[in-house]
């Protein structure tokens, strides 16, 4: 088996490096525009199966060069160029995974690329990851346990701290910027409505070492599918832990119009808003080793058993210093590669084998749950009845 893993940033490294231990892949390449980071990688784990490419991800002829010489790619790219690559990858008749699409609301879009999919043959694996991924998964664990659910609430927590840094993302800077700036879905009784972009702030408490911490709602591909694929859901959301003086700098950077995806002329050059708060952030690559606390999320179904109410939580929670110490990586981007990992596994050792546009909810989650367990990964749970 020859997989590609198209972009190689923090949390695509982590998904490389997984696949690069599996006994299935024969041959990985590492493709990106920037190959730095790539190379440094396949410098340390001296792996043969390893191999570097330059690959421009917003050119499709070079994409399509790549999927030439592969069975299946793994596309870690900011998530709104990944529409034209998965694209591209169906039309070449090759397997494909992503840990997002821009889908603002799945919809005719979803159903025309299952169609595509399915017309050629082809599994394509879409918002894998940690959250839209796992955080999906365990939603449907936690409600297959319930007489009826009614409702989902997938929240994120981080305590990350870095010397010297204020205004940092541990993941793809310009995705977290993207969030922080479209309206927030929310299923409300039992229809999507929208909210402005970080106004619904709330203190959620999370298991220990996380604690008590401020969360916003954000615009997340799991408040589109739990009420897809568990009917009975009356409420869905995701909260995100964002430092509230992140929080008010990036509101003032979007009244201001510095997150605007436009074209803007600046002295003669046209550059996006957005792009120029990117470029003044550090890589998330170059700080991994100084992040210091814990990350992880809670999905909390609510719903009956046995005629009570009942709620069950299930979470993860992983320190920046241990993901650091697996993978040269902190603790969000592991979960994030190791998430797009795991179902990617499952589709080259032949679990998966349903063709068409695949999300998370739609994966065996015990099998998907027990890969996790073997990958550093502590899963915990939580019954209570009221």
């Amino acid at each position: 088996m020859k997989v590609a893993q198209l972009g190689c940033g923090i949390t695509g490294l982590v998904c490389a490096e997984q696949l690069a231990k599996n006994s299935k892949v024969d041959q990985l390449i590492l493709a990106d525009f920037n190959t730095d980071t790539a190379e440094a990688m396949a410098k340390r784990l001296k792996n043969d199966k390893i191999s570097v490419k330059k690959v421009n991800a917003t050119d499709m002829k070079q994409v399509k060069e790549l999927l030439k010489s592969v069975d299946v790619l793994v596309s870690s790219i900011p998530w709104r160029l990944n529409a034209k690559v998965l694209e591209t990858a169906i039309n070449e008749g090759k397997s494909y995974v992503d840990f997002g699409l821009p889908f603002d609301a799945p919809g005719e879009e979803t159903v025309r690329l299952d169609k595509l999919c399915k017309e050629r043959g082809v599994t394509c694996l879409t918002s894998m990851g940690e959250e839209p991924g796992i955080s999906d998964v365990f939603v449907r664990y936690a409600a297959s346990k319930l007489d009826r659910a009614d409702e989902a609430h997938v929240t994120d927590g981080d305590t990350a701290m870095v010397d010297g840094q204020q205004f940092y993302s541990l993941w793809s800077p310009v995705d977290l910027l993207d969030e922080t700036s479209v309206p927030a879905a929310v299923f409300r009784n039992g229809k999507m409505e929208f909210i402005p972009p970080m106004s619904e702030r709330l203190i959620y408490e999370f298991p220990e070492p996380l604690g008590k911490l401020p969360v916003y709602r954000t615009n997340h591909d799991e408040t589109y599918y739990m009420p897809m694929f568990t009917k009975t859901l009356k409420e869905a959301d995701f909260r995100i832990c964002i430092d509230d003086n992140f929080a008010k700098a990036a509101i003032m950077l979007r009244k201001m119009g510095m997150l605007s995806k436009e074209y803007v002329d600046v002295k003669g050059v046209k550059v996006r808003p957005i792009d120029v708060v990117v470029s003044m952030m550090p890589i998330p690559t170059a700080i991994a080793g100084k992040v210091k606390g814990h990350t992880g999320f809670v999905a909390e179904v609510i719903g009956i058993k046995n005629g009570k109410k009942t709620r069950i939580k299930v979470w993860i929670v992983m320190s920046h210093e241990r993901a650091y110490e697996l993978c040269k990586s902190n603790a969000g981007a592991y979960l994030v590669g190791v998430g797009g990992a795991v179902p990617t596994e499952m589709l080259i050792e032949g679990e998966i084998k349903e063709k068409g546009l695949l999300v998370p909810e739609q994966l065996d989650f015990d099998r998907f749950i027990a890969r996790l367990k073997t990958k550093n990964v502590e899963v915990k749970e939580e019954t209570t009845t009221f």
